[in-house]
């Protein structure tokens, strides 16, 4: 494969070509790597322009979760050793949301374990996000489950708009990672969001024993739901999880996946998230070769990198996350 094919399949997406499904995909494959991101970049710039979009997140209940996923620290079925707690005070979320806004964060979510937030946990986020609304600028976001209709309604209504809920990998592997729901539990939940409103936050895992076949295939997915913000964790294997003791991912093959996840979802934002210590420079690299988003701060369970290091990166590369500059852009890859 020849940079030509890289550069001619991008510059035909920027025309209007979308990639389907039974297209042939060999190229994001056989393609050597600094010629797949040559195109992603030109997609990219595009699409997203200079701009980079940064969400933050707090856990606001942790641990003892009853789902089986086998790459998580919070299902109570693993023994990590993480710390547990219910639902987080509303003064606790609201703090962390007003320093977060005061860095520079595009957006902050409250993400909770277990199979769905209910009860009194829900109307104490409900009652969260309605005092982040009255009182920051901040974008609010928010992950937490297999809500029903009128959970996900009431969420809206409190001001929030967007919802996170990862596919994960493809159909095909999702047995193999999660038996406790299906993928069409997950699909189920994202289409609802959808349509009452919400721009959807939705990606997966690498890493996980999946193929390249079922990492693209999760692309295309993506790409066939309509997301505009995909986030993309590399497995980072936790002692006491059911993928305790895979190897790492080489920053290669995440920068390959980052990039033909650009050519598959041209106008969404595609974020870095957990893993992000695994790539060169931090992800500076990626944020010039198809990435335009990334979790900042502290992820759920594992050390993130700080609000104010993640601006001085993008600063010296030449990039911006002000919303100003998104909105100058014809194609704003999702940002709200």
């Amino acid at each position: 494969m020849s940079e030509a094919s890289c550069l001619s399949l991008a510059k035909k997406i920027i025309a209007g070509y979308r990639i389907k499904r039974g297209d042939d995909l060999s190229l994001f494959l056989k393609a050597p790597l600094a010629e797949l991101q040559e195109g992603a970049r030109l997609l990219q710039d595009h699409f997203c322009g200079k701009h980079v979009d940064f969400c933050t997140i707090i856990n606001g209940r942790s641990g003892r979760c009853g789902e089986n996923c086998k790459y998580c620290a919070q299902a109570a079925c693993h023994h990590t050793g993480i710390e547990e707690y219910g639902f987080l005070p509303k003064e606790t979320i609201l703090a962390h949301a007003r320093a977060n806004e005061a860095a520079g964060a595009n957006r902050f979510a409250i993400v909770t374990s277990g199979r769905a937030l209910a009860g009194r946990d829900f109307d104490r986020a409900i009652e969260a996000y309605e005092a982040m609304r009255a009182t920051c600028h901040i974008d609010l976001c928010a992950s937490h489950g297999l809500l029903t209709r009128a959970q996900l309604r009431r969420l809206h209504a409190a001001g929030v708009t967007s919802y996170h809920h990862n596919i994960e990998t493809s159909r095909r592997f999702f047995p193999q990672i999660c038996t406790s729901h299906t993928y069409d539990d997950r699909i189920r939940t994202i289409k609802m969001a959808q349509e009452e409103g919400f721009c959807v936050c939705s990606g997966g895992i690498i890493g996980m024993g999946e193929t390249w076949e079922d990492r693209l295939d999760m692309a295309v997915s993506l790409a066939e739901l309509g997301i505009e913000s995909i986030p993309i964790n590399a497995l980072m294997p936790i002692p006491g999880t059911g993928m305790e003791g895979r190897p790492q991912l080489p920053a290669a093959d995440i920068l390959r996946t980052i990039a033909f996840f650009r050519y598959i979802n041209p106008t969404a934002n595609i974020r870095l998230a957990a893993g992000r210590k695994l790539l060169p420079e931090n992800g500076a690299t990626a944020l010039r070769a198809g990435a335009s988003a990334s979790i900042t701060g502290n992820m759920l369970t594992t050390s993130g990198t700080t609000i104010k290091e993640d601006m001085a990166m993008i600063a010296e590369l030449g990039l911006t996350n002000r919303e100003e500059d998104c909105r100058a852009v014809t194609g704003t890859c999702g940002a709200r």
